[in-house]
């Protein structure tokens, strides 16, 4: 005997319905023999008596509600949930209606201050239960699809006509059209604020070893840390951290603040989000990815907040959507109501955030807008809600991509906010100034006679390059070659994924240095646990004998960058050498030997969105049907009164 698995084949319905309106849900399956049918409300155990297909109500309060089907060899499958939600209003359905949209409550106009609260409300009746659109002078608003119309913050700009439009499949109803007038108002005093300091950690993940690689996070924190400099910041920017290396550049980036500090964080590269929370994804992650392998960026932020800063922004320029149903949530506490949190999101709810093409280089698009809008003397939040605007007039992600703003904000606080004593701790506050520090330029000599200038520049705290240019030759020496040489524990940190060929190209157009002989590039100094030692190789034809000739040397460059932060240098420190005269000579290996130069290897482009792929599998999906289809959470108590 084949036996049918359970299927169904109608599905109960949502509803939006008046106190006391009388409707029936209605599930029906098919399977191989007798079925039996049972509902269930929210939070409760079954409903007595409501064992079939049809389920007769009668509406008194917002509930939730789902059906189960059983057959005689004890299988079963549920149906979707369902929100019959209920309002108390004095609206007349018509005699014989049939589920069409019907408004139970219209916007009103009004005339309010720029900087205060927007709040629009419109409320409609239904089977199914109506979606709803907010139009402003005829254009919709995207992240604007609620019962309620919030604008937090309002400025000048957002004068105009309002109306909303409510659908279901029976039809659709628009309200009456709304004035509203918002009068020119200064947001904050003349007299800005202050910060006892302003540190920024800026972390950008391209390379992955499991998830797609992306080029624009390198852009976005390259062009944010300049912006952030101008604005008196202290910032430490990286590139492709692991899960260690992040929680370690957090922990360093914390110690830094304190009573009055602005504290900005800014992550791009792939991420998710789990029941209204957020989680960066290290470049380690293994597929399928889960919490514990990535970072809660409610977590870093709850962290910020309990060092007394003044202000906390977070910028997460990653995609959002959601991921991993069955696994649980890491543990946070709800944040203090201390009015210094503003979040930037690239993107809105369960959406992606795109990087698109822009010339020779890829850029995400929230940081297109955000370096427009980032040095001005405004507010912060005011300063985001232009880069949303702008983001909203894109015609490459319409639809597609909207920014989200949210913030607890209580004074106006401004990014170009003035410092105007020395906050956090002193000690480590010279480390983390150290961090962006480059070896000095220096001249060595070779036993030939042969002089090399080594330069070095950075555009990542993490990434170095080093230049070296043959600035004197020695009497009979010609065709002469630089070659320069990491460190042999440095092969660990090589970008051996499939795009790092591209991220080359784009770190040398960075780094625009005078044109040299040799140019060696260092990735992932965070790794680095003691000094660096480079090897330097000339090669020389000498005319008196005729012959190819090698000679290397070993270069200490101390800790350059973010590897000041892993600890004292060893005492072998170039410093003390540095300081004897421009030139300095070092003992040189002589020997006859030929060397070939590795060929270059060009990149290609790829378009990409910030999300990680995630393959799991959903091998519970039966035991958790419940969970993945139930609608947003439920109070049961309520009934909205529309009448006030």
């Amino acid at each position: 005997i084949v036996f049918v698995e359970i299927q169904i084949e109608e599905q109960p319905i949502s509803a939006s319905v008046p106190t006391g309106y009388s409707l029936t849900l209605r599930c029906r399956a098919i399977g191989s023999s007798f079925l039996q049918y049972q509902w269930f409300q929210k939070k409760r155990s079954d409903i007595l008596g409501a064992n079939q297909a049809e389920f007769h109500i009668t509406a008194t309060k917002t509930q939730l509600y789902v059906c189960r089907v059983n057959n005689e060899q004890n299988n079963c499958n549920f149906s979707n949930w369902v929100k019959v939600k209920v309002h108390q209003t004095s609206a007349i359905l018509p005699v014989l209606w049939q589920g069409e949209p019907v408004i139970a409550l219209n916007p009103k106009p009004a005339v309010l201050k720029a900087g205060r609260e927007l709040q629009l409300r419109c409320v409609a009746l239904g089977i199914p239960a109506p979606s709803y659109q907010w139009y402003k002078n005829g254009n919709p608003l995207l992240s604007q699809k609620k019962e309620e119309l919030q604008i937090p913050v309002t400025k000048v700009s957002d004068h105009g006509t309002y109306l909303c439009c409510v659908s279901n499949a029976r039809g659709e109803h628009w309200t009456e059209p709304v004035d509203i007038n918002i009068a020119c108002n200064q947001i904050f005093p003349k007299i800005a604020s202050l910060a006892t300091d302003k540190v920024a950690l800026l972390v950008g993940n391209n390379m992955y070893r499991s998830h797609p690689n992306l080029v624009a996070p390198m852009m976005d924190i390259y062009k944010l840390a300049i912006l952030l400099q101008q604005l008196d910041f202290r910032v430490v920017s990286l590139l492709d951290l692991t899960k260690e290396e992040m929680l370690t550049a957090v922990h360093q980036f914390l110690q830094l603040l304190g009573k009055g500090v602005y504290a900005l964080f800014y992550y791009a590269g792939h991420g998710y989000e789990r029941s209204g929370r957020n989680y960066m994804v290290p470049v380690d992650a293994p597929q399928p990815y889960r919490p514990e392998n990535c970072i809660s960026v409610q977590r870093i932020l709850q962290k910020m907040q309990e060092r007394e800063t003044a202000l906390n922004v977070v910028l997460l320029d990653t995609c959002r959507k959601w991921y991993n149903p069955d696994c649980p949530l890491s543990e946070v506490r709800p944040l203090e109501p201390l009015g210094n949190v503003v979040y930037g999101y690239a993107t809105s709810e369960d959406a992606e955030a795109y990087e698109v093409q822009d010339g020779e280089y890829s850029s995400g698009i929230f940081m297109k807008y955000l370096k427009k809008h980032i040095l001005k003397e405004e507010k912060v939040t005011h300063v985001l809600e232009k880069v949303l605007e702008d983001i909203g007039r894109d015609p490459l992600i319409a639809g597609k991509q909207v920014m989200e703003i949210k913030h607890t904000l209580k004074e106006g606080r401004a990014l170009t906010d003035k410092i105007y004593t020395a906050g956090g701790t002193a000690q480590f506050k010279k480390l983390w100034e150290r961090a962006p520090e480059l070896p000095k330029k220096r001249t060595v000599e070779f036993a030939c006679g042969v002089e090399v200038e080594l330069g070095f520049s950075a555009a990542f705290s993490n990434v170095m390059h080093i230049f070296a240019k043959i600035k004197k030759k020695g009497l009979h020496l010609t065709d002469c070659r630089i070659l320069l040489y990491k460190p042999p524990e440095m092969d660990a940190f090589v970008r051996s994924n499939s795009g790092s060929d591209r991220a080359d190209s784009l770190l040398s157009s960075l780094n625009s240095e005078e044109e040299s002989d040799s140019m060696l590039r260092l990735y992932g100094l965070q790794k680095l646990q003691k000094n660096l030692k480079i090897k330097m190789d000339l090669h020389y034809t000498d005319s008196n004998c005729q012959q190819r000739v090698h000679e290397s040397m070993e270069i200490n460059l101390g800790r350059p960058l973010i590897a000041k932060l892993n600890g004292r240098e060893d005492s072998a420190s170039p410093s003390h050498q540095e300081q004897q005269g421009p030139v300095t000579k070092y003992q040189s290996k002589r020997s006859l030997q030929h060397h070939r130069v590795p060929p270059n290897t060009g990149w290609t482009c790829r378009p990409g969105t910030r999300k990680a792929e995630n393959r799991h599998g959903c091998s519970h999906f039966r035991s958790q049907m419940e969970r993945l289809n139930e609608p947003e959470e439920n109070d049961e108590s309520e009934i909205l009164n529309l009448n006030h």
